[in-house]
């Protein structure tokens, strides 16, 4: 399963999604941001990997879905609702990410 972690700039809450689950086995991660400075910008090609778009608010769902319209017709795109309150891997967001990742993971096992 390939997991893309989207949030604005890429810099805390989305490779911590990345870091977290690269280690999950069975699991490919890519993590990307909707900001014009994002560290990494998603792009098309990241989109068109990914199996399942995880947003961690509803502006980076609906960015997604407003800048890349066709390529995620088929896509499962799932907010998680972790706000922008979080370091790079602190406890609190690991922990979010996994009560809310993992029911997803293991449903499409």
């Amino acid at each position: 399963m390939r997991l893309l972690f989207i949030c604005s700039r890429n810099r805390l809450r989305s490779p911590t999604g990345e870091a977290v689950f690269s280690e999950v086995a069975g699991i490919e991660t890519r993590s990307a941001g909707t900001a014009r400075d994002a560290d990494w910008q998603v792009t098309l090609d990241d989109i068109r990997w990914a199996d399942v778009i995880l947003a961690m608010e509803q502006k980076h769902a609906n960015r997604i879905r407003a800048d890349f319209r066709q390529a995620v017709a088929q896509k499962t795109i799932r907010v998680l609702g972790i706000p922008d309150d979080y370091k790079y891997m602190q406890d609190e967001l690991v922990v979010l990410l996994r009560e809310r990742v993992m029911p997803l993971v293991q449903r499409n096992e």
